[in-house]
């Protein structure tokens, strides 16, 4: 069968393959599989700032109504937010119009399950054959459905994370903090969450703008220069960015440099487990060993899944997790709500630093270092699973100290590990690497960069 979601939801560039008439009838295969367990299903949608929004909205919310859905349009918000307000206020599903951190030209659909969390990957091929096959719900004049909108997911929002940290605390810390939202949804938000907060604030791309005219919407290094020069211009405490629809957050240390992702995460694990006096953390394989050092110095234990939040969600609710989240600066806190959520995160980091009186440098000094290189290549989506085979006995032939088949395929050496995995939407390889030493993580990468270069063309 073909497949129209991805690792995030439906995605592309609009008006080629993310169109109007894609988005009416996503709507509607989207409504007859919710009309399947309730008569009549009351959705939420909204958008992040993009402005191709109100075309693909507009289509969504026909398609539907026209299968008997009642729809709340909650206007222009951060993807964790839309996701707060099913949970909280019990609508049977939302819809966010958003392509993340992709280019302006990008836009997208995802779905949230009612309870806020993302869908599974059957519950998207069941609506994805409801799509293909037409097959969609018909009603009479008299049961399409109706059209109301609320402006108060926002508030319920925020209150809802100033319910989970320490405001007392933040307050009397007294933290001036950088926010860059990169013209994304997170301005609708992240501002007057600091403001509540006590912080000082300063602020840079916090207007919503669909072209992301004040820098590209990715959080990552090359594009955040004006915010790190800016941390040290006002002698700030610390950067925040966010992506552009505010479901992750990067720090920038007091002195202007970039905390990467897997530093942030095992920060705020090894506080959530030393507070909690132990419990699970769940992450992906592709994150660092860092993150497993500290958390069972701290007398937790971390599980690892496949890549994808959606997924790291499920098992820390299966398990009762503490904490879960990705490499990329995705953080779940579970006493949230299940999902990846960048205002939470900016909250819960402003705690730390309130509560341990450091700085942020000399936080991220604290934890274990390790050199993490990431590399990908190309292999026609047919080969993948020969050369996963051929990478495996590759890995057995060299005497790994453990291989784990979670994801890929992982290989555990005696001074490092790394990671093959075949992408679930493109046909490429990526490779993840890690050691003590970066000169290793990188010979580690590129040999097995090369082996399946080798496999997928078949010189071997």
């Amino acid at each position: 069968m073909a497949r129209l979601f991805g690792t995030n939801g439906v995605r592309g560039v609009v008006n080629q393959d993310m169109n109007s008439e894609l988005a009416l009838n996503l709507g509607k295969a989207i409504g007859t599989y919710y009309a399947k367990k309730k008569e009549r299903p009351f959705i939420a949608i909204g958008t992040d700032a993009r402005i191709s929004n109100h075309m693909l909205k507009s289509a969504c919310i026909s398609g539907l109504l026209s299968v008997g859905c009642d729809v709340e349009d909650l206007g222009i918000l951060p993807t964790p937010t839309l996701q707060y307000a099913v949970k909280e206020k019990n609508y049977d599903a939302g819809v966010i119009i958003t392509a993340s951190h992709n280019p302006p030209q990008f836009n997208g659909i995802k779905v949230v399950d009612g309870d806020g969390t993302e869908l599974a990957k059957e519950q998207e091929e069941e609506i994805e054959d409801i799509y293909f096959s037409k097959n969609f719900r018909i009603v009479s004049w008299d049961k399409v459905g109706q059209l109301s909108s609320w402006d108060g997911a926002i508030e319920l929002y925020i209150n809802g994370i100033l319910s989970k940290v320490d405001v007392e605390s933040i307050r009397s810390a007294n933290l001036h903090v950088v926010l860059d939202c990169g013209n994304g949804a997170g301005g609708v938000v992240a501002p007057e969450l600091l403001r509540r907060l006590g912080c000082k604030l300063t602020t840079i791309n916090c207007e919503l703008d669909g072209l992301f005219r004040g820098r590209p919407s990715e959080p990552i290094p090359e594009n955040l220069g004006e915010l790190m020069k800016k941390v040290k211009e006002v002698n700030a405490d610390l950067g925040v960015a966010q992506d552009g629809d505010a479901d992750r957050a990067i720090f920038i240390d007091e002195n202007g440099n970039y905390v990467f992702g897997d530093q942030s995460l095992t920060m705020v694990a090894r506080y959530i487990v030393r507070e909690k006096g132990g419990g699970t953390v769940v992450t992906p394989v592709s994150t660092s060993s860092a993150l497993e050092d500290v958390v069972t110095r701290e007398g937790g234990k971390v599980v690892y899944t496949k890549v994808g939040s959606p997924i790291v969600a499920r098992v820390m609710k299966k398990l009762g997790a503490v904490f879960g989240g990705e490499e990329n600066g995705g953080l779940i806190f579970p006493e949230h709500q299940y999902c990846r959520d960048s205002a939470m995160t900016i909250a819960k980091v402003l705690e730390i630093l309130s509560k341990e009186g450091k700085k942020l440098s000399e936080i991220i000094r604290e934890l274990p270092r390790y050199e993490l290189v990431k590399l990908k290549t190309a292999c026609p989506n047919e080969k993948k699973k020969e050369v996963l085979e051929k990478i495996k006995d590759i890995a057995k032939n060299e005497n790994a100290r453990k291989i784990d088949e979670t994801d890929g395929v992982k290989i555990y050496t005696d001074d490092g590990w790394v990671l093959v995995r075949p992408s679930g939407t493109e046909p490429i390889f990526r490779i993840f690497a890690e050691s003590k030493k970066r000169k290793r993580a990188e010979e580690l990468a590129s040999r097995y960069k090369g082996y399946v270069e080798r496999f997928a063309t078949g010189t071997s």
